[in-house]
């Protein structure tokens, strides 16, 4: 199979060779952990986007987002802004974790968190920039019989990839490479053997009541920020797994699709949410009540009394299913 993938690729001048695709190794890596008041929460380690996920999560929780109302403009407000943070911190130091100079990890101590949450302004929304922009993924989560639990995720980055179908393999080549940048100075500067910047994260958590869940979706920035909304609603504020999956959400920026960086809202949220949110500063775009653009979500908890519950977006082609 390298072989044949090496010879196309050469034919096509791309720079990816057998020596490459002979060197490359898989790696087991101990994942990020995050101590939440609701649990403990797992995601992937750089150069993945999964720190992103942690610090949003992280960040609201030391920003008390447990007392508020859910689905209510201070629940939105707080993920929005602990979003910003977020990224503020992925745009820093996330890359090939050869070349990063931080401990991931380290991001995630309550002191860090705290100094963040401290950063926000429950009345007001700071300033925001733009995202990263697209991707085309699939997450899907399965829990045995036996409580072993898989978060997964795949993804091609762009719609069909680079575009390209190697001829003789017959696979889709795959376009993560988009993320590096030409210009020598910046933090993702293409360099023989460096991995890119991804956003794929698959989520799961250990909960205080002793279940386990396992959840993600696709959609580039837009992953973190909905298994924001996923998993604060199930987990924080007691809602039914499909009702946290199917309940309205928000994204800050652009997703595939998208071009804008607003603060998009499905138009299922009420009049004085949205109104409220625009009055603390926020750059509101309503968007149709079962909008793609906030991607395609799932869910699954194992209980500990045995049961299992599981979720799938209303927003596009999914299942829950239990054998």
């Amino acid at each position: 199979m390298a072989d044949s993938i090496a010879k196309d690729l050469s034919a096509l001048g791309a720079p990816v060779t057998r020596e490459d695709l002979a060197n490359y190794r898989a790696k087991r890596v101990r994942p990020l952990e995050l101590e939440h008041s609701a649990g403990t929460v797992y995601n992937l380690t750089p150069p993945s986007q999964g720190l992103v996920s942690q610090l949003i999560l992280g960040i609201a929780d030391h920003a008390g987002l447990g007392h508020y109302s859910a689905d209510g403009a201070d629940h939105v407000h707080t993920l929005v802004e602990a979003t910003k943070l977020a990224f503020a911190v992925r745009d820093a130091h996330i890359t090939d974790p050869e070349h990063m100079t931080i401990d991931p990890q380290s991001c995630l101590d309550p002191a860090y968190l705290q100094a963040l949450a401290a950063q926000i302004n429950p009345q007001k929304a700071a300033p925001w920039g733009e995202g990263k922009g697209p991707g085309d993924t699939v997450w899907m989560g399965v829990i045995d019989n036996a409580g072993l639990a898989v978060s997964f995720i795949q993804s091609i980055y762009h719609e069909f990839g680079s575009g390209i179908v190697l001829p003789e393999s017959g696979l889709n080549w795959q376009n993560r490479g988009a993320s590096f940048s030409l210009d020598p100075q910046h933090l993702l500067t293409l360099k023989p053997g460096k991995k890119p910047f991804h956003t794929l994260n698959p989520a799961a958590a250990r909960l205080k009541d002793g279940s386990t869940m396992v959840y993600g979706t696709m959609g580039g920035d837009g992953q973190p920020q909905t298994q924001a909304a996923v998993f604060s609603r199930y987990a924080v504020f007691g809602q039914p797994l499909q009702q946290a999956v199917t309940a309205p959400r928000w994204l800050l920026g652009r997703t595939w699709g998208e071009s804008s960086d607003t603060l998009k809202m499905e138009s299922r949220f009420n009049d004085e949410v949205l109104n409220e949110l625009k009055s603390r500063g926020h750059e509101v775009e309503v968007l149709n009540p079962f909008s793609e653009t906030m991607g395609h979500a799932g869910a699954a908890v194992r209980r500990v009394n045995g049961s299992f519950e599981g979720a799938f977006d209303p927003r596009g082609n999914g299942a829950a299913a239990g054998y």
